[in-house]
Order: C-alpha cells, then sequence, then structure tokens
C-alpha cells in the first residue's frame, strides 16, 4: 500500500447526522507502449481536505444496514458511480441495494486526482476496495465481541453476520455502528476476498443513476437553481485567436446595453461579463454588448497549420528508443514512408458549460462539472483571492465529453460574477464560448516510416510526431499481417475476438475493386488510448459521385483486464465507436488568420443521428487481470479502421482526417491519375 501523507481531517460525525515533437524508434518489437505499466493508486493529498488515512473519509455505515460510499472520482456518464459500489458491495458483502454515494464535495469527499485517462476503476478502484475490505475487517472485530465468536466463525450475507455453526446467532451492520464513525486509520492491510468468490464484481448490475435520467428525474448542472441568484454571461471574441494570447479589452460602450434595464456590465480587467434576473436579458446584453477588442496575434489559418508545425522551434523528445533504426531499415526487404495529418478538434458536449457560484466575503461554494474537484477549487480559490479551504466545490453532472471540456472556464466565469455583485450567479455558455473557447484536442502531424522483411515481419519502426494523435501504416493483408506481427496473447484476444464478431475472411485489401457508384471496404485495426488492448473491424460505404462515406457498421473489442461490470464496458465501446466515426470522418476545428471560426454544429459538424453505425461491442473478460482502462480505449482502432475500409472500397489512401467528401473525391482523382 502506497504511503500517503497525513491531511487536515473532517468532522464525519457532522455528516452522519446529516507540445514539442515527439519521437519514437525501435528496430525490435518489444511491450507496447501503451503497456508498460500504470500507477493504479496514485492519489493527491493537500491541505484542507480529508484526511486518507482515515476509515471515515471513505465510507459510512447507516442504522437500516446500508453504506455510504465517498468517492474521489466523477460519474461522467461512463457508469463508474455504479461499478465502484459494486467493488465496495462486494467486499463488505452487501448487496448492491444496500451501497450507494454521496455526491463529489472538497468538504468531505476523498482527493484521488482528476477523472481522466480512463482511471476511474484502474485508479479508484483498488482505494475503494481496500477500504471496503479494511471496514468489513473491523465490523466483523465488533461483531466477534457481540457474539462472542471468534471471526473465524462469523460469516456475512447482505450486512448480517451470523455464526457458522449457531446461524440464530446474528447481528446486522447497522447495530453494530450505525450512524457512528468508525475511528480507526486505514491502514490497507485488510485482506482482499479472492476473485474466485465474487458474487457482484462481473456481473451486469444495473446502473444506479439510469432510472432517474430516463425519467428525468436526474439533476444535471444545467438544472441547478437556487432563490434570489441571478443568471450571467460572459463576453468574449466570437472565437478564440493564438493559445494563451487571451482577450484584450480596449474599451466597452456600456450605452449598447441601456435599452436592457436589469442588465448589469460586469468587468474585471479583461473579463467582462453581464448579469441579470432574467436569463433571457442576459443572452440579450451579451449578444449586444459593444466592446472593442485589441488585435491578437496572427494565426496560420487552419489549412496551413501543418507547415506552420514542421517549421517551428521544436523541444525534441526521444520517448523510446531501441536498437539501430536506420541499419534495420537498410536490412528491410520493404520500407514504408507516409506522412499523417489530424486536425484540431474540440470536446464539443452536447450542453455547453455551466455553473452557479454563491460567493461571500469569506466563503465560496461553487456547483459545477469538473474532471478533478480539488483542482477546480485550487483555480477558484486563486481567481478569487481566497484560501483553498474556504472554497467548497460540489460536483453535479453535465453533457459527457471525451476529454478536458470548458468546466473550469465556466466555474470561474461564475465566481468572479458572484463575487462582484454579492449574489448567487448562474453561467451556461453559449453553444459559441464552448466550440469557440474550448481547450482543443491538440493537431497532429507525423512521418513514419515502418520496414518489414520478406516474410512480412515488422523489423523496424520510426515514428516523429507533432503532438500526438492516430496513425496507421498498412500492408495488403490486414488481419493476417497484425496476427504475424503479434505475440502478446491479450493484443491476440481482441484481434481474433473482432475478427470472429465480424465474422472475417482473410483475403488482400483492395483486392474486389469495382466501377460501380457505391463501392464497398471493410478495414480492422488494433490500438489503444493508455493501458488496455483494444481492436476493430469497420464496414462501410463509398460514394464516389459525392465523396460521402457512410460507416455502416463497426465492432470493437476490449481487454481492460477485470471488468467489473462488463455491460458498462459495452456501453462504452459502443460510444467509442461512433465517436471515432464522428472524428475521423466530419470534426475539425477551423480557423482564419485571426481567430477560430467553427462555432457551431454547421461549421463544426458531428456524426447525425441518423448517420450512427450499427455497432458491436466485444468484452474479453480477464478476471485474473488488474482492472485498467475503458474510458476511451477503442477510439484509436475503430479510426483506423475506417481509414483502411476506405482503401480496401477504393484503393486509394486518406493520410489527413477527417475523411471528408473534399478530400474523397481529391484522393479518387489523384488514384485515377496515377
Amino acid at each position: 500500500m502506497t504511503s500517503v501523507p497525513t491531511g487536515t481531517a473532517f468532522p464525519r460525525r457532522d455528516f452522519l447526522k446529516g507540445g514539442g515533437a515527439l519521437i519514437i524508434g525501435f528496430s525490435l518489437c518489444g511491450a507496447a507502449f501503451g503497456q508498460e505499466g500504470v500507477d493504479l493508486v496514485a492519489l493527491a493529498t493537500g491541505p484542507d481536505q480529508p484526511d486518507l488515512k482515515q476509515l471515515d473519509t471513505w465510507l459510512a455505515i447507516h442504522a437500516d444496514n446500508t453504506a455510504t460510499i465517498f468517492l474521489g472520482y466523477v460519474e461522467l456518464g461512463q457508469g463508474s458511480s455504479t461499478a465502484l459500489l459494486q467493488i465496495a458491495a462486494e467486499e463488505l458483502d452487501l448487496d448492491i441495494s444496500q451501497v450507494k454515494s454521496a455526491r463529489l464535495d472538497t468538504n468531505r469527499s476523498p482527493n484521488q486526482g482528476a477523472t481522466a485517462a480512463s482511471a476511474a476503476i484502474a485508479r479508484g478502484g483498488p482505494r475503494v476496495r481496500s477500504a471496503a475490505a479494511e471496514a468489513r475487517r473491523t465490523l466483523l472485530t465488533m461483531a466477534s465481541k457481540r457474539l462472542n465468536a471468534a471471526i473465524d466463525r462469523l460469516t456475512v450475507s447482505n450486512g448480517i453476520v451470523s455464526v457458522v455453526d449457531n446461524p440464530k446467532r446474528t447481528v446486522a451492520y447497522g447495530a453494530l455502528l450505525g450512524d457512528k464513525p468508525f475511528d480507526v486509520p486505514f491502514t490497507g492491510t485488510a485482506p482482499l476476498k479472492p476473485v474466485s468468490a465474487y458474487k457482484i464484481v462481473g456481473t451486469r448490475v444495473p446502473r444506479k443513476d439510469i432510472p432517474d435520467k430516463v425519467s428525468g428525474k436526474y439533476v444535471y448542472i444545467q438544472h441547478v437553481r437556487v432563490a434570489g441568484m441571478l443568471h450571467g454571461r460572459v463576453v468574449r471574441p466570437r472565437g478564440q485567436s493564438a493559445y494563451a494570447a487571451g482577450a484584450k479589452v480596449l474599451s466597452v460602450d456600456e450605452s449598447s446595453v441601456r435599452n436592457i434595464p436589469n442588465a448589469r456590465i460586469i468587468r474585471r480587467r479583461d473579463f467582462i461579463g453581464v448579469v441579470a434576473p432574467n436569463e433571457w436579458d442576459a443572452i440579450r446584453a451579451a449578444e449586444q454588448l459593444k466592446v472593442t477588442w485589441q488585435v491578437m496575434p496572427e494565426l496560420p489559418g487552419h489549412a496551413d497549420v501543418y507547415d506552420q508545425m514542421r517549421a517551428a522551434k521544436t523541444t525534441d523528445v526521444v520517448l523510446k528508443e531501441s536498437g539501430d533504426v536506420v541499419a534495420a531499415l537498410d536490412r528491410a526487404a520493404h520500407v514504408v514512408s507516409r506522412t499523417y495529418r489530424g486536425p484540431y478538434q474540440a470536446h464539443a458536449p452536447f450542453g455547453p458549460a455551466c455553473a452557479l457560484a454563491r460567493v461571500t466575503a469569506d466563503s465560496a461554494v461553487v456547483m459545477c462539472s469538473t474532471q478533478n474537484a480539488y483542482d477546480t477549487r485550487g483555480k477558484l480559490a486563486q481567481v478569487l483571492g481566497m484560501p483553498a479551504g474556504k472554497v467548497r466545490v460540489q460536483y453535479y453532472e453535465g453533457s459527457g465529453t471525451f476529454g478536458r471540456s470548458c468546466y473550469d472556464d465556466a466555474a470561474q466565469a461564475a465566481a468572479i460574477l458572484s463575487q462582484e455583485v454579492g449574489k448567487p450567479v448562474r453561467v451556461q455558455f453559449m453553444r459559441w464560448d464552448e466550440l469557440g473557447w474550448d481547450n482543443y484536442g491538440p493537431a497532429h502531424l507525423a512521418d513514419v516510416r515502418a520496414g518489414v522483411d520478406a516474410n512480412g515481419t515488422i523489423v523496424a519502426y520510426e515514428y516523429r510526431g507533432w503532438q500526438h494523435g492516430w496513425s496507421t501504416t498498412e500492408t495488403s493483408q490486414q488481419y493476417l499481417f497484425r496476427q504475424r506481427n503479434t505475440t502478446d496473447s491479450r493484443w491476440l484476444g481482441v484481434l481474433n475476438a473482432v475478427a470472429q464478431a465480424a465474422g472475417w475472411m482473410p483475403r488482400r485489401a483492395a483486392a474486389r475493386l469495382s466501377d460501380a457508384n457505391v463501392v464497398t471496404g471493410r478495414g480492422i485495426a488494433v490500438g489503444t488510448h493508455l493501458s488496455s488492448y483494444a481492436a476493430a473491424i469497420a464496414e462501410i460505404e463509398v460514394s464516389k459521385d459525392t465523396g460521402r462515406i457512410v460507416a455502416k457498421h463497426l465492432y470493437g473489442a476490449l481487454d481492460a483486464g477485470l471488468a467489473v461490470n462488463p455491460a458498462f464496458i459495452e456501453n462504452q465501446i459502443s460510444g467509442m465507436l461512433v465517436q471515432a466515426t464522428s472524428r475521423i470522418l466530419k470534426e475539425e476545428v477551423t480557423f482564419s488568420r485571426t481567430n477560430v471560426t467553427s462555432l457551431d454544429w454547421n461549421s463544426y459538424p458531428v456524426l447525425r443521428f441518423e448517420e450512427y453505425p450499427e455497432v458491436t461491442p466485444i468484452v474479453i473478460q480477464r478476471m485474473d487481470q488488474k482492472s485498467s482502462g475503458a474510458g476511451e480505449e477503442a477510439l484509436c482502432s475503430a479510426a483506423a479502421a475506417i481509414a483502411n475500409a476506405f482503401f480496401d472500397a477504393t484503393g486509394a489512401r486518406l493520410r489527413q482526417y477527417p475523411l471528408t467528401p473534399n478530400r474523397v473525391l481529391a484522393a479518387l482523382s489523384q488514384d485515377e491519375s496515377n
């Protein structure tokens, strides 16, 4: 168990009562980069937060024989809040109906860092499991005294402790502790239940949040209201300029909103916002307010961004190097050298970011979405000029995204406005705020060289990348090529599983080219995001007349170790297959020489419902392995599979995504000319 510094204890009793250049090169296959080891029990600590070394920080037992689990990871729509409860219920020998979680709150929740990098179960699970085991051991010690029986003579079912040879002698967890603190340290030394004894972990327990979400009872951050609050909007140029340049205010014409009598303009240096009792008045005021902005540094324009990336001064980092790549390439029977390009892409949640803040002279409460409540608290403290311990962040789920959205921007805007007006303020971004001022996924440029011997075995690979993204280099026989060059049983597991699910029959790619206007193709790929194993197959149609690609069916296989709830991972795979289709076919942040220009769903198109492919998710259950990530792990392979399917359908290669109709038509025209 990792040693954790002691933090500041909170009164649990009170609650119980109420980019540079990236270079990778190696000459022989070794461990995959994503599988080289991840710290699965990392925790963030600091002042003014619950003491991670006290068991009461992690859970509470109630008089009705139920338990509340305090989670440090947030629910982003992936189902992790229920899966973590499965882990706790398993170790406590409670039914899943007997456990619930508390809203993540910096005044009472453990600080486990960011909910990111597919880590909620991989990093959050071990702590929850260990804390629940510690609680069970403590409760059994108490039961042993109450029942006058040795611990090894006790058994537990649904929180009822009984004596093995005298089952009528029982005591419930609730009777032992009900609504009182444990008052014991969290040592991390309690024995864990063997996997062979699992009854809840590994099963398809329904998500606890879905009934309220389906019925409309679930409270998202966009739904939250408090008495006496004002509505706020931020005022910024439509679309940001150069990264970190911000927006410098030269002048504000307050007379431009005098026709809206209840609207108030708030300015703090270069931050400008408006508040009003009525939300529509705040929207109108933000729209009408005339602000003169300083002209910012010139951008290259999205069409020239890759030339700019290659020309700019870089800080080169060799991420991995093994063997003599140049010599291995010289010996290779066949060498392929290609360049790949990927655009900036937005997180683009369907519901723009929102937050509600109540700031007084000496404290602040901010209700918001966030992937890291304590980090958000620290930033709010800086903005407000308060000690972190005076700022309280309460988590409310918002619209989900893959990656870090504008959560903190909305939270800070609401806090500033509330501090200035002395009242609670609710801020919700407009669509152009969200798309125009996002923390975009970075653009990507990569030069790749690979060499194979006469048998098709990879002997050398070199990757030189500016930023990070997807890239693929393929040979003629997709499936057999991967089998031949894969020795890891888990990579082979996902590859074979997805091939079997799709009924894949080996043949040469692009071997069935047709003169028809609409042609079909299929592609296969393997790849991951960070720590798991994934493979995908795509079946597509391509219109040679319009250049439009239609993804008909995607298959995705994922090995994330021990799947706490296979149904949740199936849902994640399904979402990843749809998201990958949208990103590889449609999504691209556009910008002029001055600012971002993709500000709505027309200029930043995403996959529409009628365009969704049929999806088939496959989960490889590994009860003998640790749980690893399942949040984003199939995105890369799905995107690459679509690109490979395009080659199979047309015989032409596209090495820049998104694979838009214009790029498709250009590639087909070039292929014909060649």
